[in-house]
């Protein structure tokens, strides 16, 4: 279920459906890199104003499926204008700051971006761009990610299935909008 809250900012309803705290798995692969799959929780908040923050952290997983090591962590702030063109602002842990275009598909909660800038510090690794597409999918957030460097033409690199964190706070809201159920709970089917 897609939650509008009543303090978002009128332009983000759009992005709605990105709300909340995400945790879920994925696979990550690209030439040069460590085969492996891994662990992310994503957040995407916001506070009244015209964007929504995004923060993700994600760690590789052993066999089991335990925490090993962190993988990569990102932040930024996402904004939508009238037309659906999304734009995001993002900083990655590994010194690299790329803004991203794309647009939200008509009539689905789907976001497809590419990068328009990419700016590296000396210590990053080689990077020149990428895209991604998120997806609400079934109550699910799903989400793919291809980037390009110099060496490897844009391929993809990372992607995960998501689900939605359900905090306590939640809950007892919920709860509190059950109190003209019938008692037995079989009638509200009747």
């Amino acid at each position: 279920m897609i939650e509008i809250p009543s303090d978002l900012n009128p332009d983000l309803v759009p992005l709605a459906f990105l709300l909340g705290t995400w945790e879920g798995a994925g696979v990550s692969d690209f030439p040069g890199s460590e085969k492996c799959n891994f662990g992310q929780s994503v957040t995407f908040s916001h506070d009244g104003r015209d964007f929504i923050e995004y923060v993700s952290h994600s760690w590789v997983l052993d066999a089991e499926g335990n925490k090993v090591r962190p993988l990569e962590s990102e932040s930024g702030y996402w904004r939508i204008d009238k037309d659906r063109k999304v734009e995001v602002v993002m900083v990655r842990d590994q010194g690299i700051v790329e803004i991203w275009y794309g647009e939200l598909a008509d009539q689905k909660p789907q976001i497809d971006l590419v990068t328009d800038a990419v700016a590296r510090t000396a210590a990053s690794g080689p990077y020149s761009g990428g895209k991604r597409l998120y997806g609400y999918v079934k109550s699910d957030l799903m989400w793919v990610g291809e980037k390009s460097t110099p060496e490897v033409p844009l391929r993809p690199y990372m992607s995960a299935h998501l689900k939605k964190v359900v905090t306590p706070e939640q809950v007892a809201a919920w709860a509190k909008d059950l109190g003209d159920l019938p008692d037995d709970g079989i009638a509200f089917f009747k």
